[in-house]
């Protein structure tokens, strides 16, 4: 069994920490300019397992990804000539949620069928939702195992939709799957309408994302979101031949929560002053949990700059809809909180790399917590620290709970986790970057 023993904060942090690259810009920004005619150069591109699976999935199709000899997050993404994706190839998506609910859409203007497979664990991942938007699109999908899971095969139609395109899916389990389709809808001949039939719209800032996303590519995407449709024109998409990718905000949250376990400050660089990405919520976060949240600008570089003094403060009822990938974060957090916490919101984080719900629970419960599954949320119930105890903590294949589990040992000695490079998924470095935090 492979263990790190997490670090112990014995004294208040003070450390400045540089975050890598957004995975869902990354990916997004691979797929827009893989749909183009023109290379792009994206700069501080998130290398790591899911964009690597991303990158090697394109070049299947045919795209080129000519990484920088000198700066490996410098990708010059060159498009298939006369647009045409090669078919009759294999695809293999990891654990990669935006890899398996992206990639799909592609293979509609291939030459050939596109075999897609991936981690045994992502066998357990939804997938039937984008995959019937794509047979209202044409497109044939063949099951090789349980039906609306991987292993599957799509086979491009003869001719795609000449009209706007109706599409109606649930969403409900992922915004991925809104996403997957907006991404393609303007290479549509007649353009799409897509509507989303469930009675909530989980992670809307993530859909925001992509229509930003695409639009910036030159499309047109009209959102009504009250109806829960998006109206998608027929348009010819090109990023400009230069792209920056902001730093992952989500992949911000262990560390500047890390200051209200262990006291002291925190700060991230590179922090931008409006963002797409849920994980722009933090700091409000943070703040309604105690700490002081400050955003100085040094040298030109704008910071996130989180300081506390150890005390955190229960939330209530504590709506995270908009920004449920952080969850795992915030629930460390609140693990040492002075009042109880029900997020709710994220029902859907049963659908994630693991069911994140039945796993904190499983994980708060190890270390003598006390946390219950909720309809459609997490209820975390303070105990005294002394209750609070070491133990070899599971990470599911899941990043997010082994930072989870890296945060609860900042302030619980003896905490070991397993498999900690679980977390290379979106932070190749995150063990370097924890004990650097600390030092």
């Amino acid at each position: 069994m492979n263990l790190w023993p997490a670090p112990f904060a014995a004294q208040p942090l003070n450390a400045t920490v540089t975050i890598p690259g957004s995975k869902s810009l990354s990916n997004r920004y691979l797929i827009l300019a893989a749909l183009g005619s023109m290379p792009v150069r994206l700069i501080g591109l998130l290398r790591s397992r899911d964009t690597d699976l991303m990158m090697k999935a394109l070049e299947s199709l045919g795209v080129r990804c000519e990484v920088d000899t000198d700066v490996e997050t410098t990708v010059t993404v060159i498009p298939p000539s006369h647009g045409r994706f090669h078919g009759n190839v294999d695809l293999f998506c990891g654990l990669a949620g935006t890899v398996m609910r992206f990639v799909p859409g592609l293979a509609l203007f291939a030459d050939g069928p596109v075999h897609f497979d991936g981690d045994e664990q992502a066998y357990a991942r939804p997938m039937k939702p984008v995959l019937d938007g794509l047979e209202q699109l044409g497109a044939t999908v063949e099951y090789h195992g349980e039906i609306g899971k991987l292993p599957f095969t799509i086979t491009p139609p003869a001719t795609l939709p000449r009209n706007p395109a109706q599409v109606s899916i649930d969403s409900s389990g992922s915004s991925q799957f809104i996403s997957g389709l907006l991404l393609i809808g303007s290479r549509l001949p007649g353009g799409l309408i897509l509507r989303h039939t469930g009675e909530k719209t989980p992670s809307l800032p993530h859909i925001r994302m992509t229509v930003a996303d695409v639009v910036a590519a030159g499309g047109t995407i009209d959102a009504n979101e009250a109806a829960r449709t998006w109206t998608v024109e027929s348009r010819s998409l090109q990023l400009p031949d230069t792209v920056t990718v902001e730093p992952d905000l989500s992949n911000a949250a262990p560390f500047l929560g890390a200051a209200l376990i262990a006291g002291g400050v925190v700060r991230v660089p590179h922090w931008p002053e409006t963002t797409t990405q849920p994980g722009g919520l933090l700091p409000g976060y943070l703040e309604q949990m105690g700490a002081t949240v400050s955003f100085p600008v040094i040298d030109g570089i704008r910071y996130c700059e989180v300081a506390s003094d150890g005390t955190v403060h229960g939330l209530g009822t504590f709506d995270l809809t908009a920004a449920g990938e952080i969850a795992p974060s915030l629930a460390a957090i609140l693990v040492f909180a002075d009042a109880p916490t029900d997020m709710v919101g994220i029902g859907h984080l049963r659908g994630h790399e693991t069911n994140r719900l039945e796993a904190l629970v499983n994980e708060i419960s190890r270390v003598g917590g006390e946390a219950e599954e909720l309809p459609d949320g997490l209820r975390i119930e303070p105990v005294p620290v002394g209750a609070l105890h070491g133990a070899v903590m599971e990470t599911y294949a899941d990043h997010r709970m082994a930072t989870f589990a890296a945060m609860l040992g900042l302030r619980i000695p003896d905490v070991q986790i397993i498999d900690v490079a679980t977390t290379r998924k979106t932070l190749p470095d995150f063990v370097g970057m924890w004990s650097g935090m600390l030092a």
